[in-house]
Parts: C-alpha cells; sequence; structure tokens
C-alpha cells in the first residue's frame, strides 16, 4: 500500500517538476529573493532562507529522481528481455544488467566485434552479387557502365 502511494506521488511530483511553468515559478522565487536582498540588508538570516530552502529541495528530488530512474531502467530492461526472449535474439543476454561493469563491458566488446564480422560478410556477399550482375548470363563478357 505504502509503494503505491509512494510510486503515485512520486510520479505526480516528476512530472510536475518537469514542466517548463514549475522552472519559470522556481526563477521567480529565486528573483524575489534577490531584489529582496536590500530590503532585509543582505543579513545572514536573509541567505539562510535560500540556502535552506534549496537545500531542502534538492536533498528530496535527488531521491525523486533515483526513484523514477530505477523504475524506469527496469521497466526498460523488462521490456528488453521480453523481446529478447519472443525474438531471435539470444536468450543469454537476459539478466545482463546483473552482472559487474567489467563482465558488461566484454559481452559488449563481443558483440561489436560479431557486428564487425556480419558488416564483413555482408559487404564481401554484395561485392559478389555485385560482380556475377556485371558478367552476362548469356556469353560472359563483361556489362560496360552507361
Amino acid at each position: 500500500m505504502l509503494e503505491k502511494h509512494f510510486t503515485k506521488v512520486a510520479n505526480a511530483v516528476a512530472y510536475l517538476t518537469g514542466l517548463p511553468l514549475t522552472f519559470a515559478i522556481c526563477v521567480a522565487v529565486v528573483a524575489g529573493w534577490a531584489v529582496s536582498g536590500p530590503l532585509f540588508g543582505f543579513s545572514d538570516t536573509w541567505q539562510l532562507i535560500i540556502n535552506t530552502g534549496t537545500t531542502i529541495v534538492t536533498f528530496l528530488m535527488v531521491f525523486l529522481i533515483q526513484n523514477t530512474q530505477n523504475r524506469d531502467g527496469a521497466a526498460i530492461q523488462a521490456k528488453l528481455d521480453e523481446l529478447i526472449r519472443v525474438g531471435s535474439g539470444h536468450n543469454h543476454f537476459i539478466g545482463i544488467e546483473h552482472l559487474t561493469e567489467s563482465e558488461v563491458e566484454e559481452i559488449r566488446r563481443k558483440c561489436e566485434e560479431a557486428a564487425a564480422r556480419h558488416d564483413k560478410e555482408i559487404a564481401r556477399q554484395a561485392k559478389t552479387k555485385a560482380a556475377r550482375k556485371l558478367v552476362s548470363p548469356k556469353n560472359g563478357a563483361r556489362k560496360t557502365a552507361a
């Protein structure tokens, strides 16, 4: 129950804080605080108000952002895992997000090498196919480019 309520509140706050209007309101608050400086003689209390306010908001937003990122990352990972599971991808990629950074980097390097080998094979096949098209099927004579 508490988790669902927190998620609902976190989603609402994340949405609201991402609006341009929210940014404009924050700019207006900071501008209002700056303009009020001469009224309060730029006192320590005047400075403490903005410092305390921004520290509290920042502290709370860090946890809110982390929660939102964790949920988004888990949802994306679940979607990718399902695509791998039902597609022609290799099932051994499911769950690699739980490996260490160096283990994931090794898998990424191997995937890049495999992709490069595949690209070379595709280029070789295309070259062979193009060469076959240049040779006339009737008499073996080469066609000339116009």
